[in-house]
């Protein structure tokens, strides 16, 4: 096993990738740019290296540096976490080829199926289902038009590089499409160092039902069943959860055989996520391969009892599989909401600042896996994602019960947050009768508002002095008429907080 590794990335997967390292008895080694320089991730690893200023391309999507970083502290392996390189087959070589281990699939496979295209023509010579669209990248916005009047409108663009839904248009007409490509082009560029694009057409109201699969190098391949993730904005994931309530045993076993057939297909090593679309009638589509652990793996670890991260190490160590499919069982069910910098009423754009106060929501069945404290600024540069609220329950009404509990307890402020939008979202009708799909926001949350909008100051409820160390002092109440906040030990009440 690895005595010291180096992780590429930041915030919450950075903690959470160092938390199990250090149970392992591993050193850790963070990379960070100048806007992260006070982050968790900084502070919770044995030793950081500044890689360079704010930009991406001078930190985290600097090869040169990071592979740098780990020669200077002298560690084996990378772990990529997701996004910025998890995906980038030329930092998996490059990591190789200088003697280091990657925490992954090989480079020439995370090209194989990190190019959705590949991939797509390899499940197709597989006679695996796939969604209709284009086996290539095409940049000629005509040439894309007229693939899309083959499809037949509505046609969505996505990346042929990375995921998460970055890169990704749905184009109604024609006279959309050269600027949605464009867009599409460039924000791919941006978030994966790659801008190809291809077209697929757009499926009308499909659940996104993935599974997660681990590989290792002796050939053994497993499925760890299910997540669904048909809740998403801008399509991207912000509720999921396992086991899916569309799922029975019989489907279950043919999407999981299909996912391993995937793996195997590929020649897959170590965690990634097979990602399918299923409609009404239960047909299930093929649709892409993460080469890379998911920011929804917790619900996994919550149902099954594993530490997909320590499975990520003990594989790239050479190490087999401890178990086959047959002795796999999950027990319960897992919801995961993710927790970003955003303002819902807004479309949810990021909302970058300064959290002035914290308290994450605790209890039985309940996991919050978070990078951010009271007086963290959340930085402008990077996707703002603050952290994942993760409940497991008996049953899916226990735990869609404890994530409203959670939810209701979950307190971030200075930031705008999804919190009380997903809370709505999950004490919904549909939501709790299961009926779910990748318009589920669309069609039941347009034109949310929250239930009461009150004068900032007064909804925050508290004024925040500058903070000294770890030492937070807080008040509730209004600002005076002066402008001098009222005596805190006088208005405190349930805000109570020194420390």
């Amino acid at each position: 096993m690895f005595t010291r590794i180096l992780v590429a990335n930041r915030g919450e997967i950075a903690v959470r990738v160092m938390r199990t390292a250090r149970e392992m008895g591993i050193a850790t080694v963070a990379v960070y740019s100048e806007a992260d320089t006070g982050s968790l991730h900084v502070l919770t690893a044995d030793e950081a290296v500044l890689l360079g200023d704010s930009d991406p391309g001078s930190s985290y999507l600097n090869i040169d540096k990071i592979i740098e970083a780990a020669k200077q502290t002298g560690a084996e392996a990378i772990h990529p976490g997701y996004g910025f390189l998890a995906e980038n087959p030329a930092f998996a070589e490059r990591v190789a080829a200088e003697g280091l281990v990657f925490i992954g699939p090989p480079a020439e496979v995370m090209a194989k199926l990190g190019d959705k295209t590949e991939a797509r023509r390899i499940m197709a010579d597989r006679q695996v289902p796939i969604i209709p669209g284009m086996t290539a990248a095409e940049a000629d916005p005509d040439k894309l038009a007229d693939a899309a009047r083959e499809m037949g409108y509505p046609v969505l663009i996505k990346a042929t590089a990375g995921g998460g839904g970055k890169g990704m248009r749905i184009v109604e007409s024609a006279q959309e499409m050269a600027a949605a490509a464009e867009m599409a082009a460039s924000e791919a560029l941006g978030a994966f160092g790659d801008g190809s694009i291809y077209l697929e057409k757009y499926l009308d109201r499909p659940r996104h039902v993935e599974f997660q699969i681990l590989a290792d190098t002796h050939g053994n391949v497993v499925h760890l069943f299910e997540r669904e993730c048909s809740i998403q904005r801008r399509h991207q994931k912000i509720i999921e959860e396992t086991p899916s309530p569309a799922l029975d045993a019989d489907l279950r076993a043919r999407m999981g055989e299909a996912a391993v057939a995937v793996a195997r297909a590929a020649g897959y090593v170590n965690a990634g996520t097979v990602e399918f679309l299923l409609d009404r009638s239960g047909a299930f589509y093929f649709l892409e391969v993460n080469t890379r652990l998911q920011v929804e793996h917790p619900v996994t670890e919550m149902i099954t009892g594993l530490d997909l991260v320590r499975r990520q190490f003990e594989i790239a160590a050479g190490l087999e599989l401890p178990f086959s499919q047959s002795d796999l069982t999950r027990t319960g069910h897992a919801i995961e909401c993710r927790i970003y910098a955003e303002d819902p009423e807004a479309d949810f754009m990021p909302a970058p600042g300064k959290i002035l106060f914290f308290q994450p929501a605790e209890g039985p069945g309940v996991r919050y896996d978070h990078a951010v404290y009271a007086g963290f600024d959340v930085p402008v540069n990077y996707d703002p994602i603050l952290g994942k609220l993760i409940v497991w329950g008996e049953d899916r009404a226990a735990a869609c019960s404890r994530m409203i509990r959670a939810l209701q307890e979950s307190v971030i402020l200075g930031v705008k947050t999804p919190v009380e939008f997903l809370l709505d979202v999950i004490s919904s009708q549909a939501f709790q009768a299961g009926d779910t799909h990748t318009h589920f926001i669309e069609e039941n949350f347009a034109d949310w508002h929250p239930d009461k909008v009150a004068d900032e100051p007064a909804a925050l409820g508290f004024v925040a002095n500058e903070m000294v160390g770890p030492k937070v002092a807080m008040h509730a109440g209004p600002v005076s008429e002066t402008g001098e906040p009222p005596s805190p030990w006088q208005t405190l009440g349930p805000w109570d907080m020194a420390r």
